[in-house]
């Protein structure tokens, strides 16, 4: 740590002549974690008329003469902050509140430079410019590496949502129950997790990407103006320091929606908790007055989890799920007539790589699985297909499968009668 002291005192020694005219952030240093990715949200104020340009992190920091406050040393430079996750904003106010989103590569390499005797901690340099021109404006944070535990910011930086289905798209029958779901988190600091799930229902406008973030994630004016959904749950539970790993168990599934056909979204919407390791003090930013909370702050939208409710009817009577693997003929309960050739047809999924036609006995021993590549929808049975069934009944179906396999539509059972 007595690498990083120069670089700290010489900002110190920069801060009071251009002190009038500086950007200033608050919190001005975090501890982050040393072996996973970290989010903290930061606010900048006093931009006037400056715009934010760009973020890097390096691990040492030089003069930024003839522009102001302290830069990164460009032959130490870890990374920069991906697009992906920018969630930063900036208000009317000359305020900037920006969501700091370190993966893991830069406290990775941090790390290896800190194994090999450098400096143990790293900086996050936000850089400012003037439209009209004038010297640009550098604000560092320092990032000062941690176990991840209680001192590091309560933040979230995976989350997962799947039904306890092997399933990409639940399929639901109207009226029917949806299986139990779990969210699976990955997180640093500690806190309380605390919000509600929320269900977007079929005509309903879908949620945009700020409206699937944290509420933490968000400055303090957009908070509580994200869209609102049927709630369908609530949830407040304590997550320990430590763990880092949590699950986090779905509402009812007796509450989700199924009496209207289509695509519904369940939502997570997590509420912002207070956590002192991540608040921004808005006077010591220069933004105004009081604190800003960041608990559960994440630096990317929530997922949604979608299951498909009803469908159409076909011609032979059964429900068709839009989007899902429609069997074409032989029609449900059909008669294959002996001099003719038996032939399987579908619709044609656009995302589907193969299929596969598996046949069995009417109480369920496979009798033919046979593949065929994308773009036909037709299988004829070989010959000797009517002599592995003795009392001619059968039943059907077709699976959708990936480049690599999976599956990922499954079409319902027919059953089908075959004359020796």
């Amino acid at each position: 740590m007595s690498r990083l002291l120069p670089s700290i005192c010489l900002a110190a020694l920069l801060l009071p002549a251009t002190a009038a005219a500086q950007i200033r952030v608050h919190p001005t240093g975090v501890n982050v974690n040393a072996q996973g990715a970290t989010t903290v949200l930061l606010t900048f104020g006093g931009l006037g008329e400056y715009r934010p340009v760009e973020a890097l992190w390096c691990r040492t920091l030089v003069p930024a003469a003839p522009d102001v406050g302290l830069r990164c040393d460009p032959s130490t430079i870890l990374g920069s902050l991906p697009i992906r996750y920018d969630q930063s904003r900036l208000s009317a106010q000359s305020v900037f509140t920006d969501v700091m989103s370190i993966p893991p590569s830069v406290t990775r390499r941090a790390y290896q430079a800190a194994e090999a005797g450098d400096n143990s901690g790293f900086f996050y340099v936000r850089r400012f410019s003037r439209p009209g021109g004038g010297p640009d404006q550098y604000v560092a944070v320092t990032c000062r590496m941690s176990g991840g535990g209680a001192r590091v910011p309560f933040s979230l930086v995976d989350v997962r949502l799947a039904f306890d289905v092997e399933t990409p798209v639940l399929f639901v029958e109207t009226g029917d129950q949806p299986p139990p779901l779990t969210a699976r988190i990955v997180y640093n600091g500690t806190g309380r997790l605390k919000g509600r799930w929320e269900v977007a229902l079929p005509g309903e406008e879908i949620p945009g990407a700020r409206d699937l973030l944290t509420e933490a994630s968000l400055p303090p004016e957009e908070r509580g103006r994200q869209r609102r959904y049927t709630e369908v749950g609530r949830f407040n539970v304590f997550l320990s320091p430590g763990t880092r790993n949590f699950t986090l168990p779905g509402p009812d599934p007796r509450r989700l929606p199924t009496s209207v056909d289509g695509t519904h979204y369940l939502l997570l919407r997590v509420e912002v908790s207070d956590d002192k390791e991540g608040d921004s003090n808005l006077a010591a930013a220069g933004a105004g007055t009081g604190t800003v909370h960041a608990g559960a702050v994440a630096g990317f939208p929530m997922p949604p989890l979608r299951y498909v409710v009803g469908g159409a009817r076909s011609q032979d009577g059964t429900r068709q799920t839009p989007g899902g693997l429609t069997l074409v003929t032989p029609l449900d309960n059909a008669a294959a007539p002996a001099e003719q050739p038996i032939e399987f047809t579908w619709n044609q999924l656009p995302q589907a790589a193969a299929y596969r036609v598996e046949i069995e006995s009417a109480s369920g021993v496979p009798i033919l699985s046979a593949l065929v590549e994308s773009g036909v929808v037709t299988y004829r049975a070989p010959e000797w297909f009517r002599a592995k069934v003795p009392d001619g009944r059968v039943r059907w179906r077709v699976v959708a499968l990936d480049a690599i396999g999976n599956e990922i539509r499954v079409s319902a059972w027919r059953a089908l009668t075959t004359e020796p």
